[in-house]
């Protein structure tokens, strides 16, 4: 499965940055995320559910982030294990860019294996449901960089 986007955010690309690589917000932005803590240096643990059409499954992985090129990217590679509902892994670079107008262009390329039940759905299905993941990660991270968020 491959996957890309381009979000702007009302944000310095410094202040993106810090936010991509603190793991309270990430764990708060996350759907399903139940946890989501540092793991080493540049490692994360994380445990999130996630229900794609009627898979539903407790995922509990490990994410690692290499390529740091900050404040302007990084390469993000996880992988986790869903029991019986099968298992996900893959990466995305994640790339920031100042945006015309201020506040920051995020852009990410994703490519991600699945196994198990959930490949079993259907290409559609379980694309679909990645893309309103990620637009739900977005919208909630957009949220947190807002300066008016209190």
């Amino acid at each position: 499965m491959k996957m890309t986007g381009e979000y702007e955010l009302p944000a310095a690309r410094q202040a993106v940055w810090e936010a991509l690589n603190d793991a309270d917000v990430l764990k708060d932005c996350i759907p399903g995320c139940e946890l989501f803590e540092r793991d080493g240096e540049n490692g994360f643990k994380a445990t999130a559910v996630a229900k794609i059409g009627p898979v539903k499954a407790k995922f509990n992985g490990s994410v690692q982030l290499s390529d740091l090129d900050p404040p302007n990217g990084y390469r993000i590679s996880g992988e986790g294990q869903g029991g019986v509902a099968g298992f996900a892994k893959g990466g995305a670079d994640v790339r920031l860019a100042d945006a015309e107008g201020g506040g920051t262009r995020l852009t990410y390329d994703v490519d991600a294996q699945i196994g198990g039940k959930i490949a079993q759905l259907g290409q559609r299905l379980v694309n679909g449901a990645a893309k309103k993941m990620a637009d739900q990660f977005f919208e909630n991270f957009r949220k947190k960089l807002s300066p008016d968020e209190a």
